[in-house]
């Protein structure tokens, strides 16, 4: 049985010696050209080759040379082992096997009756779309018309929506007929399209969401609509300021590790569909596959994580932070989406679940202490989507997803993470919870997809940014926070700003009113991930309408992914912070070079950790895994490009000032006489991958301190666009 939450005494010794051989192999400190500091051992760990097998109990198949581990999973909250049948790379599922529910029908038709419906319902459909005297003058009053008709139907037959959905997208050409089917069938979109038509005000805001959704052509997207956030108590006048110990603690920062179960090694790295890396049956004439890109046993730039990168990373925690099982770090966080991305007809409850649990296996075999985490957008089935509770009282729609909060949270617990109390409110919170730790810093995680802008149910009720109810519970939080004289870390999945195409406005309006309450004096950082980049965010007073230093009231840090897709590094970071205010004084990045991995020797098999030790000198000269090293230190790379504000008209950030709010706008003004430090911004948002574009042009740089300055989709919509992300070709101009 798999579960234990600790290593045997024989893994540690045999990990401890494995180590310390590889460490004779690795990068010295004299030797490292790039900042003069770094918080491990070494600042280069070159990682085994040949998989740590300790890592899982048992094996459907063994990892080799030329193939990725199919560990035996076991689920101690389910008490089931999940079948090979689930992730084998060679028989990946078609066709998603969850239940489908529907809205509950107004009346009780006969099936002549449900089809009489269907049949006037598509003539007023083609009506609308075709008529040219409708007395609708645009495409966004037509798509709200249509969509008025289908509530019709999604409120009277709600199980002939997902057909009639597929019927009308291949009809009008919306798509192809394949994607049509991919993308309407019930257990995709059908079945919460149907959920969110029966729900939502189609005539208000939602309407226009829904339709901006599905076509940037049918509706411009809605900008935001003010609400003001009424909070239990104002704004001190003069909040206390939070006291520093001195002392610093390590906390390291997970994610996006996206663990591909299903990544087949050799097959097409370079495909041009979702997902590369996967398994491609042969032609039926009866040639065999052509495969131009090898996928490596470690990874490639278009696929996600396999077993061996995942672990590969993991294993370079310890030498590169200086921290251990035994000497922990203070806390992990992790920033969500432990899953594959990859055709939802593919994902189910028990690929997700049974992903949870091999990376959660994973981690605690080489990181103590507690892993704190938020819920990621694809950390559920179908992905994006989480239903507010409220969307029938709390009823069966209200609670369909409620199976992923019980499994995950139980499983925080299991593996020591949470206590009971704190797993029953991350089950009725979406995931979201909020811990003391240490008794000075409460710690909120936040279920994000409740204004992500791919989650469809975030469209219902859209004026009301709360319907789900998670900003209530983020607001209740910070305010026990600053009754008790707590400090507070915030963190999230989807980030709140940048460019303003990732959440939804009123959302992260909302949200950026409760920082800007509570901070500085609560809210000491805000974490992210999802983007897969290097970013940071700054938060301002005033709804970031003045943004000067002296309004920098929070920062917002975006986790680098371990996953390399699309085009990137894989990568982690680690935060020294202070144990009583809980700023952070150095953050210190990681990455691992993708573009090498192809060149890698494989192993000449696979051994156990025991079997490592013993043979870590024949096995060196064999073979060797991939170099995780420090790319950076954000205050070496940084501080000394700020211009001091003492008249001095020195340089530089003292070494017992954090790296704040304040911190990152001097760093943006630094920016701004300094192209230079936006293409070093630049290089380190895709963790140095080779593939990332240049940011050279001055409409480049102006864009990035843009993004950088906007925590809200409102303040990242006026910014230059084109510039937001390095995993492809820059579009702006």
């Amino acid at each position: 049985m798999i579960g234990n939450c600790r290593p045997s005494a024989v893994f540690l010794l045999a990990l401890s010696a494995s180590s310390l051989l590889v460490l004779a192999t690795s990068s010295s400190p004299s030797s490292y050209n790039g900042p003069g500091t770094f918080p491990g051992r070494v600042s280069a760990f070159t990682v085994p080759s040949a998989f740590p097998t300790s890592v899982y109990s048992t094996y459907y198949v063994k990892p080799g040379p030329t193939n990725e581990p199919q560990p035996v999973i076991f689920d101690p909250v389910l008490n089931i082992t999940f079948p090979f049948s689930l992730t084998d790379p060679s028989a990946v599922p078609a066709l998603g096997t969850d239940e489908v529910l529907y809205p509950q029908a107004l009346v009780n038709l006969s099936n002549a009756g449900a089809q009489a419906i269907m049949n006037a319902a598509f003539e007023q459909v083609y009506y609308i779309i075709e008529s040219n005297n409708s007395g609708l003058s645009n495409n966004c009053s037509k798509c709200i018309a249509t969509l008025s008709v289908g509530q019709m139907v999604a409120k009277i037959v709600p199980e002939a929506m997902p057909d009639a959905m597929v019927h009308l997208c291949t009809l009008t050409g919306f798509k192809s007929e394949d994607q049509c089917k991919e993308t309407y069938r019930a257990s995709v979109l059908g079945r919460p399209g149907t959920q969110v038509l029966a729900n939502a005000n189609i005539a208000g805001l939602d309407g226009q969401y829904i339709c901006n959704y599905l076509s940037k052509s049918f509706c411009p997207r809605p900008s935001v609509v003010p609400r003001k956030v009424k909070f239990p108590k104002p704004k001190p006048s003069n909040p206390r300021q939070p006291t520093r110990s001195g002392k610093r603690a390590k906390v390291l920062h997970l994610s996006d590790l996206h663990l591909d179960t299903r990544y087949k090694a050799g097959s097409e790295s370079n495909c041009t569909d979702s997902m590369c890396c996967r398994f491609t049956p042969p032609p039926e004439n009866g040639t065999a596959t052509e495969v131009k890109r090898p996928a490596p046993l470690f990874g490639a730039y278009k696929c996600d994580s396999p077993f061996y990168l995942a672990v590969a990373a993991l294993q370079s925690i310890g030498p590169l932070t200086g921290t251990s099982i035994n000497d922990p770090p203070e806390m992990t966080l992790y920033t969500g989406d432990l899953v594959a991305h990859g055709p939802e007809q593919q994902l189910s409850q028990a690929f997700i679940e049974a992903t949870e649990d091999a990376v959660w296996q994973m981690f605690k075999a080489y990181i103590g202490g507690p892993i704190y985490t938020a819920l990621g957008n694809h950390d559920t089935s179908p992905s994006n989507l989480d239903t507010p509770h409220s969307i029938d009282n709390n009823g069966a729609l209200g609670q369909q997803f409620s199976w992923n909060y019980d499994h995950v949270s139980k499983l925080w617990q299991y593996y020591g993470s949470i206590d009971n109390i704190t797993q029953a409110e991350a089950a009725v919170h979406y995931g979201a919870y909020s811990v003391i730790h240490n008794n000075t810093l409460r710690v909120i995680t936040l279920n994000t997809d409740f204004y992500y802008r791919n989650n469809i149910y975030a469209f219902l009720h859209a004026d009301d940014p709360d319907y789900s109810g998670i900003f209530s519970f983020l607001i209740d939080e910070l305010q026990q926070a600053e009754d008790a004289g707590q400090r507070a870390w915030i963190m999230g999945h989807a980030l709140s700003g940048w460019d303003g195409n990732t959440a939804l406005p009123n959302g992260s309006d909302m949200l950026y009113q409760i920082i800007d309450r509570y901070s500085p004096h609560v809210i000491a950082n805000v974490f992210w991930g999802h983007t897969h980049e290097d970013q940071v965010l700054i938060y301002y007073t005033q709804n970031g309408t003045s943004q000067t230093a002296a309004n920098a009231i929070a920062a917002g840090w975006a986790g680098p992914s371990i996953t390399p897709l699309t085009n990137m590094n894989s990568g982690y970071r680690l935060y020294e912070v202070d144990t009583l205010s809980w700023e952070i004084f150095e953050a210190y990045t990681f990455y691992a070079d993708v573009s090498t991995f192809a060149n890698l020797s494989s192993p000449s098999s696979p051994s156990s950790t025991e079997e490592q030790a013993q043979n870590q000198n024949q096995t060196q000269t064999q073979a060797q895994g991939p170099v995780f090293k420090l790319e950076y230190s954000t205050r070496e790379a940084y501080a000394p490009s700020i211009q001091l504000k003492d008249g001095s008209g020195g340089k530089g950030w003292a070494k017992d000032d954090p790296l704040n709010g304040t911190f990152w706008h001097l760093v943006t003004e630094a920016m701004e006489q300094d192209r230079n430090l936006v293409s070093l911004y630049n290089t380190y948002q895709g963790k140095s991958s080779v593939l990332s574009p240049n940011c050279t042009s001055q409409a480049c740089a102006e864009a990035k301190i843009c993004y950088i300055r906007s925590g809200s989709t409102a303040l990242g919509s006026q910014c230059r666009q084109g510039f937001a992300s390095v995993q492809s070709r820059y579009t702006g101009t």
